[in-house]
């Protein structure tokens, strides 16, 4: 039975928090969605000659450009990156110091290489895709520009 509640939390973590972020995403983007729909039939209940199209392009939310996606990438992978060293470096000071548990402390030493590997994964990602988009970029970037000007 004690084994059972030491595996709680991490049962906890690993299938009930993820259950319930993807629920909580759902339902975020259901609702969403029902409220544009209940907005487009107002508009159409109080003005049926009114274009449809145009309404729902403004109601949508913006895209992402492909340099605030690179940029979201870097920063997610600078601070992943940094936390893994973090919690590398504290698992070093405390190793030499003393006074943990080692299985806690192995679990630092994993948490620190999980966070530093995902950190240099989302870093080579930022920097591979930086190179193949760097024309699509430049022509998203002229678009802004042109449509700015107009």
């Amino acid at each position: 039975m004690h084994d059972f509640i030491d595996l709680l939390p991490a049962l906890a973590c690993g299938c009930v928090l993820p259950i319930v972020i993807v629920w909580l995403a759902i339902r975020s983007e259901m609702n969403k969605t029902n409220q544009r729909t209940q907005i487009v039939l107002a508009a159409i209940e109080k003005n049926p000659n009114m274009d449809i199209e145009e309404l729902m392009e403004k109601m949508s939310p913006k895209k992402k450009l492909l340099k605030e996606k690179l940029l979201s990438k870097l920063l997610t992978g600078n601070i992943t990156t940094f936390l893994g060293i973090g919690f590398l470096i504290c698992a070093i000071h405390v190793d030499l110091v003393g006074g943990m548990n080692s299985n806690d402390l192995r679990m630092l030493y994993l948490a620190g290489a999980v966070l530093l590997g995902v950190g240099i994964a989302f870093l080579v990602s930022y920097s591979k895709g930086k190179k193949m988009l760097a024309k699509e970029i430049e022509a998203e970037e002229k678009k802004l520009i042109a449509e700015a000007n107009s």
